[in-house]
């Protein structure tokens, strides 16, 4: 009887239609939970920088050190949960992220919290390639499996845009652990439900697990992200350099182990493709442009423009919704349009965005900042829903599987790299313009030339017209390293826009 409930091809004949789609709901409360995660942490920020006292590079590592584990273990875990169940491994990954988001909640320094995501990582790997592989499982027909895989794209694109809000909301009435405690009610529901919602399913002829594999990718990325966060810091700059040539040859690496294995961990070959890997490096260009967005808006609104966290998510709600919409109105204009066509507009949609911000500078109104947020979601939503139907549909049928593992992977990629890239070329130019008065403790005159954040925090404890200089001049640098980062951002939009049209011409 339990090996006929683990077959794939019993699930698929005993399963109603009623079961399948119970299971589809079940397996979107990880998805959004995920989703969200990936964006709710930047309204947190200014919170967590006043209680935990974070410098600038340990501040970006608490938004990025969760999706570069992810990232780096998306593969790996779909291929252990194609070995153990991947049933099994979704309820792993659920008790282990849970446990871990009530440890990131209450936690009392820093580098504690960093700890925390960097683990929450490892189990919210376990997630994200169990639901697809699920779904491919539990939908056999082929129209209703676009349906799932339609919803399961739009939830991941509602989650990333209202993961503001959700933290808007959390942070007005409770404590920034809020933001992770609220995993839990969703995971303990999940966790309940999957016993009696989803079937458990493997693969019969898995390949060996690839350890190596694994290390090398982890090496690629790890050093590379640490490399862009260190360049901060002048004095830490030659270590950058080394840290950026040791994640080029582990990546080399990489790449040769996985062209000359039988079993590859990733499909490289696929990337012969030049409509697939135009297609995974838009994706990952969106998730790029609204992480890095959302990054520097969210402490514009609280810290500069002095508004509440909620009052904060509010402003970027009709972008939320507009990034929903625009990712089901897509659909039937990509039935009449070229691809490539409508994701460089899709792009070019985000490069607007942060023209007007990079243009408006110091006089960005609330109201500007909401209709760059609009505009972004417009084209973060479309580009996103356009991609990811490119790259199953111009990948091998055999290869479904491999091709949405890259997809996962190019989010969490994209979601670091926006992070990392332009939050370091903000806190740079944060650094080299603001000026801290005398009179504060080392601990707090070192926080204040780091961050928005802690220079908040040192003017109130400096008090005075010497405190509001300083306050004063925390903004107005933060501001002017919020125009240098809107204008590269617009740049690197325009270039992938032009690159969409080129790489995804024969499609």
């Amino acid at each position: 009887m339990s090996a006929l409930l683990t077959s794939p091809v019993a699930t698929r004949i005993t399963a109603s239609r009623a079961s399948r789609f119970a299971a589809l709901a079940v397996l979107m409360l990880p998805v959004l939970l995920i989703s969200v995660d990936n964006t709710v942490l930047s309204f947190a920020l200014p919170s967590i920088a006043r209680a935990l006292h974070p410098d600038a590079t340990t501040q970006l590592w608490i938004v990025d050190a969760y999706p570069l584990v992810l990232a780096g273990l998306l593969v790996v875990m779909g291929s252990i949960g194609d070995r153990i169940g991947r049933r099994r491994i979704l309820v792993t990954g659920a008790t282990g992220f849970a446990v871990l988001s009530v440890a990131a909640a209450f936690a009392t320094e820093a580098w504690m919290l960093v700890a925390a995501r960097l683990a929450m990582g490892v189990f919210g790997a376990m997630l994200m390639p169990a639901t697809l592989s699920i779904i491919r499982n539990v939908f056999p027909d082929a129209g209703e499996r676009r349906l799932a895989l339609a919803v399961w794209s739009t939830m991941f694109a509602a989650g990333n845009a209202l993961g503001p809000l959700v933290g808007g909301v959390l942070l007005a009435h409770f404590h920034w652990g809020s933001v992770f405690l609220v995993a839990v009610p969703i995971l303990v529901v999940m966790l309940v439900a999957v016993p009696f919602c989803v079937p458990e399913s493997r693969d019969p002829e898995p390949g060996p697990v690839d350890v190596p594999s694994m290390l090398l990718s982890l090496g690629a990325l790890g050093p590379l992200v640490w490399a862009i966060k260190s360049l901060v810091h002048p004095e830490e700059r030659g270590l950058a350099v080394a840290m950026v040539a040791v994640g080029v040859l582990c990546g080399i690496a990489f790449v040769r182990r996985q062209l000359r294995t039988r079993t590859p961990m990733l499909d490289m070959r696929l990337f012969r493709s030049t409509a697939f890997t135009g297609s995974v490096l838009m994706n990952m260009a969106a998730m790029f442009s609204l992480t890095g967005f959302l990054f520097f808006v969210a402490q514009h609104l609280q810290l500069v423009a002095g508004l509440d966290p909620f009052a904060s998510g509010l402003v970027l709600v009709p972008g939320a919704v507009l990034t929903i919409v625009a990712g089901l109105v897509v659909v039937p204009v990509v039935a009449r349009v070229a691809p490539r066509w409508v994701v460089s507009v899709s792009l070019l949609f985000s490069a607007v965005a942060y023209a007007l911000v990079a243009g408006l500078g110091h006089h960005a109104t609330i109201a500007a900042l909401a209709f760059a947020f609009v505009l972004l979601g417009i084209g973060i939503g479309a580009s996103e829903t356009v991609t990811n139907d490119l790259i199953i549909s111009t990948a091998p049928a055999d290869k479904a599987g491999a091709a949405s593992a890259i997809s996962e992977t190019a989010y969490e990629i994209g979601a670091v790299l926006g992070t990392a890239v332009l939050g370091t070329i903000l806190a740079s130019a944060y650094r080299a313009n603001v000026v801290v008065p005398q009179g504060l403790s080392s601990t707090a005159h070192t926080a204040a030339g780091e961050t928005l954040g802690g220079a908040v925090a040192a003017a109130a404890e400096l008090g005075g017209p010497a405190g509001q200089a300083l306050l004063e001049s925390a903004r107005a640098a933060f501001d002017s390293g919020v125009t240098t980062t809107a204008g590269v951002a617009a740049a690197l939009m325009v270039v992938a826009a032009a690159g969409a049209v080129v790489m995804l011409r024969r499609h």
